[in-house]
């Protein structure tokens, strides 16, 4: 399998990006300095993770650039800005977010909710109930499982759509808001690390959303930005989704 995945990584036409995250954030991107991701017409860009990616999207809706489809969070308002930004590019954009979902759970329904899509772009934030679910006794996996699952799914992925463009997003949590409290950590550090060791490997572009909204902290207070630590709030969405933006020229 390793010597399959650096087949598939050299042979991945990937474009690594600068993320700047939204003004508040730009002092501490910690994002690959390499070329942003130039789109092409007819580009297919799928949003891909947990419940911060769904955000009370409609499932039943399959189609893309719907506006219940999208939901409500970062993926739907990043997609406004795509869609008018580059118009005449005709983007198909898709957001298959399911909330609690880990990465085995993306592995399950990875056929469906995303190489049949034929994305060309995807993004793909996923790890928070990695660790979260663990700590509520549902789950047992480690850090170790988080990472090899993780490899395990971007193979499954590269095999079928070798040119596809990654990104991908750091789990995080607001400190000290709700759900989020010391015991987090050093623990969840190692998830946070393992996000960017896959995106180094697999030559994706980051999004340091952690340092991002450590950041936006110096400006509001954290429940500003995620009101239980980990979902975000209007602010929080828009934060995010500047960040996803400024991995696009």
């Amino acid at each position: 399998m390793k010597d399959r995945r650096v087949f598939l990584k050299q042979s991945l036409a990937a474009i690594g990006a600068t993320v700047i995250g939204s003004n508040l954030a730009n002092a501490e991107s910690l994002a690959a300095k390499e070329n942003k991701i130039a789109l092409q017409k007819n580009d297919i860009i799928l949003f891909q993770g947990d419940s911060i990616t769904d955000h009370g999207r409609s499932r039943d809706i399959v189609d893309p650039n719907d506006v219940d489809g999208l939901g409500k969070g970062y993926a739907a308002h990043a997609a406004r800005t795509l869609l008018h930004q580059h118009a005449s590019k005709n983007l198909q954009i898709y957001n298959r977010g399911i909330g609690g979902h880990k990465v085995p759970q993306l592995i399950d329904r990875w056929q469906t909710d995303c190489v049949d899509l034929k994305p060309t772009v995807l993004s793909i934030l996923i790890g928070v109930n990695d660790y979260w679910h663990k700590r509520n006794g549902n789950y047992s996996g480690s850090a170790a499982d988080y990472k090899s699952q993780y490899q395990k799914l971007l193979d499954i992925t590269l095999e079928s759509l070798p040119n596809v463009k990654l990104i991908i997003g750091e789990p995080f949590g607001v400190k000290n808001v709700q759900h989020v409290d010391d015991s987090w950590y050093p623990e969840f550090g190692d998830y946070q690390r393992v996000s960017k060791e896959i995106a180094k490997e697999y030559k994706a572009s980051f999004i340091p959303y952690q340092s991002i909204f450590d950041k936006a902290e110096q400006s509001a207070p954290g429940a500003y930005w995620a009101y239980d630590g980990v979902h975000t709030s209007l602010a929080g969405i828009s934060l995010m989704a500047s960040s996803v933006l400024s991995c696009f020229k």
